[in-house]
């Protein structure tokens, strides 16, 4: 069948989930139509001998008025999981259960193969974390979500590859959803002349369903990787503990409070500092630390409050942070990036060697600040995402300022970047807020008054970072009592 023109790929997913309205609840939605969308992708991305008879999808197609459907798509998966042994227990099974009646599912079928999937572009857009962000976003709601667990917009995802620009060696994402970062990877590699085959992908998700998609996703892609045997949570049980990784890009869930951070009291990743059993922030900050190579580099998105929160030693860890040289650039992203929460967000570039080695110039004792909040075009009332002009604007000032071979001779931008020493970090108490540094745009106002269009956002925000700080304190005290009441 044939695509359906300009109509959108939301709209199409839109009308596959109304048809399943009836017969499932919502959090049952993304299960049935992504296992269908990764049977047609499987089957449009791959030679007809790589996928076994029974799972082409061309023939479940064909046969989507049948009442056996349900029963087929089942033998479909389970074909593909014996085929790819990396696939196994990762597929979505139950299509033929009692509640999910035939006509509905054959229908359904029938959507799903209007959507082109299989052909370069396609598989470009990194398909299967596209459905899984929809749903996310559409449904979280119904689903309970408390918006710390989603999927990374593309935009932010390809700022953090472009800036680390990983060529080559271990690429590691221990909070990786549904594998966005190792897709993206893998792009950069095709469009500058690598090799697949230049990185090695490790990953770990604690979430099961998400780990299945991440493992459809990368099969998918025909990437080799490691996400480990199981979904597990990486602060509690590291699957890959002897991993240092040259390349580290992750977005962990922000602000969680309810970690278990009181059980790793005493872990040896904690080198800077214990991070607060309130918020895992800084758990996660040198849970990357610990795995990154000698000249390896990390790259994450974390809540704006990990730039500046003094809340129960958090001041004190981003100090030592400071005080070790590790951190390299920060970048303040405009608000809205993200679909299923509204916290404002930054993105973290850390390193174990700033001395060039042969790729750049050496920048010991300096930081480079980056204020992006005023980037990004609004896709609709309530989103915002970077344009490539925009990625490009941030990653040529950071490759700039590094010297990297080839990139433009780096000049602070009074309002948007600047270098600056760990003197001055440390007299403004540490803080790693770009604001604080990069000054004011040229050409501002001379009257000082912030535009009402900067001040709301700034002002919604930081009354986000205050609530944050103040449930942390919250959750602190209700610890502290809790003690208290055990006899300490």
């Amino acid at each position: 069948m044939a695509n359906r023109g300009e109509r959108s790929f939301e709209d199409t997913l839109w009308e596959a989930a109304d048809k399943l309205r009836n017969n499932l609840d919502a959090a049952e939605y993304k299960h049935v139509v992504l296992g269908l969308v990764f049977l047609k992708s499987i089957g449009e991305a791959f030679d007809a001998d790589q996928v076994p008879q029974e799972a082409r999808w061309r023939e479940l197609a064909q046969g989507a008025r049948q009442p056996d459907i349900g029963a087929r798509v089942d033998a479909a998966m389970a074909a593909l999981e014996r085929h790819h042994s990396n696939l196994q227990g990762a597929l979505p099974q139950g299509y033929a259960r009692p509640t999910l009646e035939p006509r509905t599912l054959g229908a359904l079928v029938e959507l799903v193969d209007t959507i082109g999937l299989g052909d370069s572009e396609s598989r470009g857009k990194d398909i299967l974390g596209r459905v899984y962000e929809f749903f996310l976003s559409r449904f979280a709601r119904a689903e309970g979500k408390n918006g710390g667990q989603f999927y990374t917009p593309k935009s932010v995802v390809k700022l953090l590859v472009e800036l680390l620009a990983p060529y080559q060696g271990r690429v590691y994402d221990p909070c990786c959803g549904s594998g966005g970062m190792f897709v993206q990877s893998e792009r950069f590699l095709e469009e500058h002349g690598g090799k697949r085959g230049d990185i090695s992908v490790y990953g770990q998700e604690s979430n099961p369903t998400t780990w299945r998609l991440a493992r459809m996703n990368l099969t998918h892609r025909g990437l080799e990787h490691d996400l480990g045997p199981k979904p597990a949570d990486s602060l509690h049980e590291d699957l890959h503990p002897e991993l240092k990784a040259d390349y580290i890009l992750a977005n962990p869930p922000f602000n969680v409070s309810d970690w278990g951070g009181e059980r790793l009291r005493e872990d040896a990743r904690w080198a800077y500092g214990v991070p607060p059993v309130g918020n895992a922030n800084f758990a996660w900050v040198q849970h990357f630390l610990h795995h990154l190579s000698p000249q390896g580099m990390a790259g994450f998105v974390l809540a704006n409050g990990s730039m500046s929160s003094n809340q129960s030693g958090e001041g004190e860890i981003r100090k030592a942070l400071v005080e070790a040289d590790v951190v390299d650039c920060m970048v303040a992203l405009p608000g809205q990036l993200f679909y299923a929460t509204q916290i404002p967000a930054c993105v973290w570039l850390l390193t174990r060697d700033k001395s060039g080695r042969g790729r750049g110039r050496a920048r010991q004792g300096e930081v480079l600040f980056i204020d992006g909040r005023r980037l990004g075009h609004r896709v609709d009332r309530t989103h915002l995402e970077l344009t490539d002009a925009d990625v490009q604007r941030v990653v040529g000032s950071y490759h700039a300022w590094r010297g990297e071979p080839g990139a433009a001779r780096y000049a602070d931008v009074p309002g948007f970047c600047r270098a600056v020493s760990r003197e001055e970090i440390f007299a403004q108490d540490s803080s790693l807020n770009p604001g604080r540094y990069v000054g004011a745009e040229e050409g501002a106002s001379e009257s000082g008054r912030e535009p009402f269009s900067e001040l709301m956002p700034r002002l919604v925000s930081e009354m986000e970072r205050h609530i944050t700080e103040a449930h942390q304190l919250e959750q602190e005290i209700r610890e502290s009592l809790r003690r208290l009441g055990h006899g300490g």
